[in-house]
């Protein structure tokens, strides 16, 4: 009899604790449904098609970089999740003048304000799931870029350094359909201590 072929992907554990950032609007219950069954689901279901022989080798990167239909759909889902978590704090949401991201949004935005009124208005306006992201493009700037679904920058050449959830299962517990009101939760929980470290991390 075969051995079974070990998990080869995993859940990253989550950067706080489950009800950590409901005073600022996203409760328990939703980071149970959002990171326990969606995040998780899409885990499980790639470590079942790795078993299958049907996930080339590589990081959840290279899937992202290479691969295409089901298979990036799912890396790429595992990887902006855990980039999503990482992007929120519950003492977060400002971002001091003295960070070195912040003089570069006051460089390629004009504020950090006026970004973050460009980000919340691409958020907005979005149709239907998907994912806004502010990223570093080849020419070393920083510009927000958006798109459906499993949509990740990386696959384009750009390296994310902050990201949003549009998907209706990130807010629909506790906002229904007010996506707006979300979004402003999500700014007031903006980690700018990892944004930053992902800025300077920059090559």
């Amino acid at each position: 009899m075969a051995e079974e072929k070990q998990d080869r992907f995993s859940l990253p554990a989550l950067p706080f604790n489950k009800d950590a950032l409901k005073d600022k609007g996203i409760s328990q219950e939703t980071i149970e449904y959002h990171y326990g069954k969606h995040h998780a689901g899409y885990v499980r279901k790639l470590n079942a098609a790795d078993k299958e022989g049907k996930v080339p080798e590589g990081t959840l990167e290279d899937l992202i970089k290479k691969a295409d239909g089901k298979i990036f759909n799912l890396a790429a889902q595992i990887w902006n999740h855990t980039f999503y978590w990482e992007s929120m704090s519950a003492d977060g949401g400002s971002c001091e003048e003295t960070l070195n991201v912040a003089k570069k949004l006051k460089e390629d935005f004009g504020s950090v304000d006026e970004f973050l009124n460009q980000f919340k208005a691409r958020a907005g306006a979005h149709f239907g799931s998907g994912w806004i992201w502010l990223s570093s493009n080849a020419e070393k700037k920083l510009v927000i870029t958006d798109g459906h679904d499993a949509f990740n920058p990386l696959k384009d050449g750009l390296t994310p350094i902050l990201t949003i959830d549009v998907w209706e299962h990130a807010y629909y517990v506790d906002q229904r359909n007010d996506r707006g009101k979300y979004i402003g939760n999500f700014v007031s929980l903006i980690n700018w201590k990892k944004v930053e470290e992902r800025f300077n991390a920059l090559k």
